[in-house]
């Protein structure tokens, strides 16, 4: 598939390019989500935290990010656990700097959702941050990496409907909650939509902060970006409810 014709191809590269060098968004990051791993997104460290409980203990555990970015997250991820990390992601300059700032007990590459493959049952865990819908069959994608589960194994998954994917009435609607449908997959969710709501508020709080910090740099589109991202935070809860919603997915392999 042509990389760019794939969806946000060319922000990501350029996202990544900035956050490589960035001193002024690692520190936005840090005051918005309670932690650097250089997101676009709604992924805060209490999200984060919520994986390590499907990390097997007493073993070393091996773990796919799908849509890997810059490894920083998995890097967390292993440093909490000893894992060996894998990932793989669509964007050259996001692989390019996992690779090299990351290379102990890990394996990352260039692949497209959809297209990359693995072998069966290689995975104790499985992590999707906001990337299931890069899918563009998400069915079909589900059963793949279903079949990559180990048997036990876990898939964690931050899914966000308003944006990217048309809201829908609740979880069970969702195009996720069908996919699982679909393969005969049990699984729970969680809503964290005012979690949602809440982080928005902490990243526009902290965007405008360091308004004359990104300008100091010459970083001032960046600032653009992320505020224009957090518009959503000057409603009402009740307002932004009615037009977004996230949702924590968790769904176990039988052993």
């Amino acid at each position: 598939m042509k990389k760019d014709l794939l969806l946000f191809y060319r922000e990501y590269e350029a996202f990544y390019q900035m956050a490589a060098k960035s001193d002024v968004f690692s520190a936005f990051c840090k005051k918005a989500f309670g932690g650097d791993f250089s997101q676009d997104g709604f992924s805060d460290i209490s999200q984060v935290d919520r994986i390590l409980e499907y990390i097997p203990k007493g073993r070393q555990a091996h773990i796919l990010d799908i849509g890997c970015g810059n490894g920083k997250m998995l890097a967390y991820l292993q440093g909490k656990t000893g894992a060996f990390i894998h990932g793989f992601d669509y964007s050259e300059q996001a692989v390019m700097t996992a690779k090299k700032q990351y290379p102990h007990e890990s394996d990352f590459r260039m692949g497209v959702i959809g297209e990359i493959e693995y072998p069966k049952e290689m995975f104790d865990l499985i992590v999707s941050m906001d990337t299931m819908y890069f899918a563009s069959d998400m069915s079909a994608f589900v059963g793949q990496l279903w079949s990559w589960l180990a048997k036990g194994g876990t898939f964690f998954c931050a899914y966000q409907e308003g944006d990217v994917m048309p809201k829908t009435e609740n979880i069970h609607t969702t195009k996720l909650a069908k996919a699982f449908q679909d393969h005969g997959i049990v699984f729970g969710a969680e809503d964290i939509t005012r979690e949602c709501y809440d982080l928005l508020r902490r990243k526009r709080e902290a965007a405008v902060s360091l308004k004359d910090a990104f300008a100091g740099v010459g970083e001032d589109a960046w600032y653009q970006m992320l505020v224009g991202q957090t518009e959503y935070a000057e409603k009402p809860f009740e307002a932004f409810q009615r037009e977004m919603a996230r949702y924590l997915f968790v769904a176990k392999k039988r052993a």
